[in-house]
Order: C-alpha cells, then sequence, then structure tokens
C-alpha cells in the first residue's frame, strides 16, 4: 500500500512528515495477503523516542524473521497530525502498509514510562477501537503489552486485553502464532494464559477491603495461573539480535548502532526496578558482539556505536570487549560510546582513547549525598571512589562533571541532603587545588530527581514524599549548591507524584485514567504538555485518593495490587532488604556471593559470564 491522496495532503501540513511515512532503509516489506497474523507494535509517544528504543528493533526483528508474521510501527502522532487526522476523520495507521490499526489482529503497546499511560488511550481511540475491553468486540484487534511497566498491570486491566510479563523475545511471536489458531478472542485468551508469563486481566477480580486495600484477588477461570510467573530468556547468547536495523530519514534521540552485551544486574540497589525484574544476568560471549557489531555497522551507515546494559563495565570481559571494539572502529572511522562505565583506571584508559580530540562530560551516579543513606539504598560506592575518579578525570583534562541524585528517599535526612552540597563544593576545590586558575572552565552539573517507589522493589511499601517535602528540599538544596560553576538541575515534583500513583496502583486508578484522558490529558512525561489541573480536576471528580495510593507505607502482610506477578524474586528477599535498609547495612554484589533472592532456582546466574568468584547457593 502507498501514501493515498487524503494523507498526502494531511502531511504536506505537518512539522515532520517522515515520522509518518514509513519506507526506511531495513524497514520490512511483506503481503499482508501472504502472512498469518499481522500485529502493530505501538510505541506510545513520538517517532523520535520509540525508534531510539532498541527493545522494538528487537522484537521486530525477531516477529518478521517469521515467515506467518507481520509486525508492523506504530507511533503516538504530534500535535498538529493528530489534530488533522481527527479533523478529516482519519484513523491511525502502520508506518509499513498504512493499514488502519483497527484491521489488524493483535495491537500491542511496550510500556517503558507510567506516563506515556494517556498515550495508550490515545491511540486506542485514533484507531477506532473502544477504550475498555469489554467493549470491544470479536471485530477488534486483540490488545496486548508488555516492558517493564507491565509488572504492575492493574492501572491498565481494564483497558488491556493481555499483558506479557518478562523477555519478551521467545513469549510475544508465541502469543502472535497463537493468535494464527483461534478467531475467537475469549478462546485465545484462555489458551495465551497457559503460557508462562502472560497474564489476562479478565480472569481476576481483585475483592476490596472497607479501608480500600485489597481483600483477595479472585481468580474467575480455573485455567488461569494462581500466579503469573515472569517470562526468562535462558540464553542470551543464542537469542536473535538484529543487525539490520531500520534507519531513519530524520534524526532520533539516539542515531546510532546499538549490541546489548548483557542483561540484568548484580548490585542491587533497592530502588531500582530494572536491577530486580531483569535478573540474573545473562551475558553475550565477546565474539557475537562484536560479530553483531560489525554486521549491524556495514547494514546501517550509522557512524556511532553504542553498548546497552545497566552496567556496562560489569560485563565479565569489558577490557579486552573494549580494546577489540576500540580497535574495530578506529579501522572504519566510526566513533565508541560506553555509557554506565565504573570510572576505575582501564576505564580512564577506555575514555581517554575514545575522547581523545574531544571530553564530553563524566557522570557518576551516587544518588544519595552520605554514606550512611547509599549504605540505605545499597549503592556500594564511597566518598573515596567518587573523589579518586574525580581527581584522575581533572588530571586528564575533563572540565564538565555530571552528578546524579535522588530526593525524598527511604530514611533520608536533611544531613544528607547537606551531603550533595558538600561534594560538588569539595569537588570545586579540588579542581582549584589541580590546576589553579588555569581550572577556571571547570563545571560540574547536579541533577537531583524525586524518589518514585516501584513494585517488586525493596522499597515497594515505602510512603512517597509529599509535593510540599520535595518543594522544601529543592529550595534546600539550592542554597547548598549556589556555588559558582555549580549547576543544579532537579525534576518536576508533580509528575513525579503522579508516576507514582500508577507505578503503585491498583485496578481502581483505571477510572482516574480515563476521566483525565476525556478531560484532554495526554503527552503527560512533556513539560510542554503537562496539565497539573486537569489531573487535578480528574483526582476531584472521580473520587481518587491521592495519599491512599503515594503517601501510605504499606504493611508486609497487604495484598499488593503487583501480587498477582510472580517476579521469581521472592517476597521475602524484598522484605530482608527493605529491613536491612532500614538499619543502613548492605548487601554484598551477587559477583561476591549469592544474595538469596531467589532466581536461581529458574534461570542460571552468570550464564556465559567468563570470570571467577561467583558463588551459587
Amino acid at each position: 500500500m502507498s501514501i493515498d491522496t487524503q494523507l498526502e495532503k494531511i502531511l504536506r501540513k505537518v512539522e515532520k512528515p517522515a515520522r509518518y511515512t514509513g519506507g526506511e532503509v531495513n524497514s520490512v516489506k511483506k503481503n499482508p495477503a501472504e502472512v498469518g497474523v499481522r500485529i502493530g507494535f505501538a510505541f506510545p509517544d513520538t517517532y523520535e523516542i520509540g525508534m531510539s528504543y532498541m527493545g522494538m528493533q528487537i522484537l521486530y526483528n525477531i516477529l518478521n524473521h517469521n515467515e506467518n508474521i507481520y509486525c508492523e510501527r506504530i507511533f503516538a502522532p504530534a500535535e498538529d497530525m493528530e489534530a488533522l487526522m481527527r479533523e478529516e476523520g482519519r484513523k491511525l495507521f502502520t508506518l509499513e502498509t498504512f493499514t488502519p490499526v483497527d484491521e489488524l489482529d493483535l495491537l500491542g503497546f511496550t510500556l517503558q514510562y507510567e506516563l506515556s499511560y494517556t498515550n495508550v488511550l490515545n491511540i486506542l481511540d485514533l484507531s477506532g477501537l473502544p477504550l475498555r475491553s469489554a467493549d470491544r468486540g470479536e471485530e477488534y484487534p486483540v490488545v496486548v503489552a508488555g516492558g517493564p511497566c507491565a509488572y504492575n498491570p492493574e492501572p491498565l486491566a481494564d483497558f488491556i486485553d493481555l499483558f506479557m510479563i518478562g523477555d519478551g523475545e521467545d513469549l510475544l511471536e508465541q502469543v502472535c502464532l497463537l493468535k494464527m489458531k483461534y478467531d475467537s478472542k475469549e478462546d485465545f485468551l484462555k489458551e495465551a494464559c497457559k503460557l508462562q508469563g502472560v497474564y489476562v486481566p479478565a480472569f481476576y477480580e481483585p475483592i476490596y477491603n472497607e479501608d480500600g486495600t485489597i481483600k483477595e484477588i479472585k481468580k474467575l477461570y480455573e485455567g488461569a495461573p494462581d500466579r503469573v510467573k515472569r517470562a526468562v530468556v535462558q540464553d542470551l547468547d543464542k537469542t536473535e539480535f538484529p543487525v539490520k536495523n531500520i534507519v531513519p530519514f530524520i534524526d532520533t534521540v539516539h542515531d546510532r548502532c546499538v549490541v546489548e552485551t548483557f542483561r540484568g544486574c548484580t548490585r542491587g540497589c533497592r530502588f531500582c526496578q530494572a536491577g530486580m525484574i531483569y535478573r540474573p544476568v545473562r551475558e553475550r560471549k565477546k565474539e557475537t558482539i562484536k560479530r553483531l557489531a560489525k554486521e549491524q555497522l556495514a547494514n546501517t551507515g550509522h557512524e556511532e556505536l553504542s553498548l546497552l546494559s545497566l552496567s556496562t563495565s560489569d560485563y565479565s570481559q569489558f577490557e579486552a570487549l573494549a580494546t577489540d571494539l576500540m580497535q574495530m572502529c578506529g579501522e572504519d572511522n566510526v566513533s565508541l560510546s560506553l555509557p554506565s562505565l565504573r570510572l576505575d583506571s582501564f576505564s580512564f584508559q577506555v575514555l581517554e582513547e575514545i575522547q581523545k580530540y574531544r571530553k564530553s562530560g563524566l557522570t557518576f551516579a551516587p544518588e544519595a549525598g552520605s554514606q550512611r543513606l547509599r549504605d540505605v539504598i545499597n549503592k556500594n560506592i564511597t566518598e573515596e571512589n567518587i573523589f579518586s575518579a574525580v581527581e584522575q578525570a581533572i588530571e586528564l583534562g575533563w572540565e564538565h562533571i555530571k552528578f546524579y541524585f535522588m530526593d525524598g528517599l527511604p530514611g533520608e535526612t536533611y544531613e544528607d541532603l547537606d551531603g550533595i552540597g558538600k561534594i560538588a563544593s569539595d569537588i570545586m576545590d579540588l579542581n582549584f587545588k589541580l590546576k589553579g586558575r588555569r581550572g577556571g572552565r571547570f563545571r560540574v552539573t547536579v541533577s537531583v530527581s524525586n524518589f518514585v517507589p516501584k513494585a517488586h522493589t525493596p522499597f515497594q511499601w515505602a510512603a512517597q514524599d509529599r509535593p510540599e517535602e520535595f518543594r522544601a528540599k529543592h529550595d534546600h538544596l539550592a542554597k547548598q549548591l549556589h556555588i559558582k560553576g555549580v549547576t543544579f538541575n532537579y525534576h518536576e515534583t508533580k509528575t513525579s507524584n503522579l508516576e507514582a500513583i500508577f507505578a503503585r496502583g491498583d485496578r481502581k486508578v483505571c477510572r482516574l485514567l480515563e476521566h483525565a484522558y476525556h478531560l484532554g490529558c495526554k503527552f503527560d512525561g512533556w513539560t510542554e504538555y503537562f496539565k497539573p489541573e486537569l489531573w487535578e480536576q480528574a483526582f476531584a471528580e472521580t473520587g481518587t485518593d491521592f495519599d491512599f495510593y503515594a503517601y501510605r507505607e504499606r504493611d508486609y502482610d497487604e495484598i499488593l495490587p503487583w501480587d498477582i506477578i510472580d517476579p521469581l524474586i521472592s517476597r521475602e528477599f524484598l522484605i530482608r532488604e527493605n529491613e536491612k535498609a532500614k538499619a543502613a547495612q548492605v548487601t554484598q554484589d551477587c559477583r561476591q556471593g549469592c544474595a538469596g533472592c531467589g532466581i536461581n532456582k529458574y534461570a542460571t546466574c552468570f550464564k556465559d559470564a567468563e570470570f571467577k568468584g561467583a558463588e551459587h547457593v
């Protein structure tokens, strides 16, 4: 299918028509009549953001390698495009064939951020689909969703037919192939829920106590699992990874080749959801990574290569890999980007080599301003680590250091906040000591984000700070960081509090979300589009209690909305870690010995890693 006259007229009037035209290098063309099932992969944000998400490229590649499946892409249209589409009565369409979304078999959303939920509803509406699952008959696509936010599916449970929990490489393909066998949506869902990682909200009903907490989660279909275990890719090295990535016609957030070196993290930061739900660590072999990188560069023409993981230098053969990639990139005149480095002596050698002509800013993430609070959150980094690394950086010529901290962490005091100011001040003093007046261009940026409790973490029971508490802390930090050469940035408070509502919400907040959408809320993660007054109206008119969801500490015996999901790490481990946090006790990195989270009952820890010293219980 090609661009028709109506669409051509619309595209002539929008800011960036290439967001909607498809046809990019390496995009896939199939004959829809020759496939068994068609799925639209929807990223609930703009094209530039969605095309920078590697997960979409991974799943698009895997699904389209199957001759029975056609995976096409869908993005949230920008404001100008949406207005013209609604004016012309044009339904949302796929980029590959311009097929209206409501003609597909499956519509799949990736859920990366809670504040994209209104965009999910907007995509359903623009596609001509009723918002609620109960109102969609057999003539509509089955609506599915996955991603990290799906680990608490309840705030979207009334709108999504089927959630996929965990790694999607095998599971999404299984779901697509299963759909080929069933015309009846109910029959398909009953069969799909037998797959590990599939949660069908319609098969469960939360029963509530008078105080609003959950009394029980009642199962409505006997064939559904009591708890939904997440899907786990056991062997990452053998899992297919794209080498013919789609190359956009316009600039996106990340225009580069990306290879995932390993999945999972061993550090156990207690606030970090990714560090819990992506366990265990599974690595790709060094030769596999090099092969994937070389093929991607050849097939895309990109001039930059980046590695993807939660902590790049925790890869077991990092030194050998980095050395080989530097040589390869140097020969091909390609720049190499290595994010999330642990700044030790070897990392500085690498950075010296890859940034020899232009040194970008170095980034540190201590997260807390005092050693006590870093112990509380299990961020195993000391001030000695920070200052020795900064000293090396200054001596090697870096002139901009960025620090990331959090405020509102459990157990935080104003003394901990003062520690943030002291770190910044001491670093400016260190620069003057080392460089004198020659170091006058040196800058420090301190960015502070607000703590948001997340499901399946040791802090899932914690209360979040109220808006006035966050504002008071921001004001305090602004005074502490009023230092020449230091820039202070902090995160918007109202969006952080709203994020907490949906991060730990139950099924009752579906009504809040739907009402806010009808009032005009969308693109809530964008400062210029966020409308706090409309959200306040939605809270008032639906009777939703902000305090209940965001500012209330939970008891260990409370049934949590996401307890229906089994992340394969035990509740006992999370409780143990929360109690250790209260005592400011640290837990060692998994590489130094098993912490007993329970994941090794279901998968092999450190699959294909090549180092010694990790113990398994």
